[in-house]
């Protein structure tokens, strides 16, 4: 009997351990999600753009949408390619035949805003 109390409890406790995580993922799934919404309220004017035009401070334009890569430069297989339309547009080499379509996906997480018009 006291055999089989222990295993329910520890039954218990371990599906905690499983379930209590996952729920807290995706709690913080919601809380990116929300950051998002409220960074894409944000827009600014090309000429602001412009101002971050160095490999440490990198922002780029990709169809009339503001993306701060400065932790990307860096990683880029293209090397210092990204930094020749920094502070610019960059929507003609983005869509070039160079990148992947995984890459369409991951820009995403370094979007800012939009730009003004």
């Amino acid at each position: 009997m006291d055999i089989a109390v222990i295993t329910l409890v520890l039954s218990i406790l371990l599906g905690m351990f499983i379930v209590i995580p996952r729920l807290r993922k995706s709690d913080r799934v919601k809380q990116v999600d929300s950051n998002a919404n409220f960074k894409a309220s944000k827009s600014y004017s090309k000429a602001e753009v412009s101002l971050h035009n160095k490999r440490t401070d990198c922002w780029i334009i990709i169809k009339d949408k503001v993306f701060d890569v400065s932790s990307y430069v860096e990683e880029h297989p293209g090397g210092d390619a990204i930094l020749a339309h920094a502070g610019d547009d960059s929507t003609k080499g983005f869509y070039g035949p160079q990148h992947a379509t995984r890459v369409f996906d991951m820009i995403d997480d370094f979007y800012i805003g939009d730009l003004q018009k």
